[in-house]
C-alpha cells in the first residue's frame, strides 16, 4: 500500500534540506586536492585534514572548546536539573518569574547577551577570563536543560517517589535511586545541548575570549579573515562530525525518542 504524502509533509523536506544543503557542500569541499575552495571539489585528498596538526592555533582552540564546552554542561545540567525540578515540583510566589528569567537567553538576540555580559564583567574584572567566558556559556546553556528537564516532568509519574517515602526511603535515597533515573534520558538530552552550544558559540565568546582563552569556532573566524582555503572547510567538518558522533552515541544508548521524553511514559 502507498502512502500519500501530505503537503506538510513535503514542506518538512524541503526545510530539513535547506538545513543540512550547507554540509553537503562544505564536508565533499574540505577533500579537494587543490588550494583554493571549490565545490564540487577539484580531486580528492585527506591533505587538508592532515594540515589542521600544522595550525597549532586550531589544535590548542579544540582542546580548550572541549574542555569549556564539558565543564559547562556539567555546571548547566546540575544547576538546570535542580532549577527544573524546583519549578515542576513547588509552587510558589515567583516560579513563573524565575522561570522566565531561566528561559529568557533563548529569547533575547546572543549579540545583546555578549554586549551586556561583557559590560558586567569588566566591572567585576571577570572579562577576558576563562571563569568570566565558563559563567557566559553557563548563562546560555542553562535554558536547554530546564526545558527538557521540565519536558520530562511532564509525564513524570510521582506515585514511585510516594510508594518510597511509605516504604521509610530518605529523601536523598528517593531523588537518586528513583528520580533520577527516570529523568536520566532528559538530563542527558540537556546536557548534550549544553555541550554542543558551548562548543559552537561564537556570538557571546567573541565579546570575552582573550589570546589565551580562544575557541575553536573564534579561531576559525579568525583565520577566515586572512586566508580563505579548504583548511576552514575541513575544521569545520570536524566540528560538524563531533556533533553528529554525540547524536549517534545517545541515540545508540538511549534512542532519540526516550531522549526527548517521547517515551517516557514507558517508564
Amino acid at each position: 500500500m502507498i502512502k500519500k504524502i501530505s503537503p506538510l509533509g513535503i514542506i518538512t523536506f524541503f526545510v530539513v534540506l535547506f538545513v543540512i544543503s550547507p554540509l553537503l557542500i562544505i564536508i565533499p569541499t574540505s577533500l579537494t586536492s587543490v588550494k583554493y575552495l571549490s565545490f564540487p571539489p577539484v580531486g580528492f585528498s585527506f591533505m587538508w585534514y592532515v594540515k589542521i596538526f600544522d595550525r597549532p592555533e586550531f589544535v590548542d582552540s579544540f582542546i580548550f572548546s572541549l574542555e569549556l564546552a564539558a565543564l559547562t554542561a556539567v555546571i548547566s545540567t546540575i544547576i538546570g536539573t535542580l532549577a527544573g525540578l524546583a519549578l515542576h515540583k513547588y509552587k510558589f510566589r515567583g516560579s513563573g518569574v524565575i522561570n522566565g528569567l531561566l528561559l529568557s537567553p533563548l529569547t533575547v538576540p546572543a549579540l545583546i547577551i555578549g554586549i551586556a555580559v561583557l559590560l558586567f564583567f569588566t566591572r567585576i574584572g571577570l572579562a577576558g577570563t576563562f571563569i568570566g567566558l565558563l559563567l557566559a556559556h553557563v548563562l546560555i546553556s542553562i535554558p536547554y536543560v530546564v526545558r527538557l528537564v521540565l519536558t520530562g516532568l511532564s509525564n513524570f509519574d510521582y506515585t514511585l517517589e510516594r510508594a518510597a517515602y511509605i516504604m521509610g526511603a530518605k529523601p536523598f535515597n528517593v531523588f537518586w535511586d528513583i528520580t533520577l533515573p527516570l529523568l536520566r534520558p532528559a538530563i542527558m538530552s540537556g546536557m548534550i545541548f549544553a555541550f554542543l552550544t558551548s562548543f559552537d558559540n561564537v556570538t557571546v565568546s567573541l565579546f570575552l575570549v582573550s589570546p589565551s582563552t580562544t575557541t575553536l569556532p573564534l579561531a576559525i573566524f579568525s583565520y577566515m579573515q586572512e586566508i580563505l582555503d579548504p583548511l576552514v572547510a575541513s575544521i569545520s567538518s570536524v566540528v560538524i562530525l563531533l556533533s553528529l558522533v554525540f547524536i549517534i552515541i545517545l541515540e545508540r544508548v538511549y534512542g532519540l525518542d526516550r531522549l526527548f521524553g517521547s517515551n517516557s511514559h514507558s517508564h
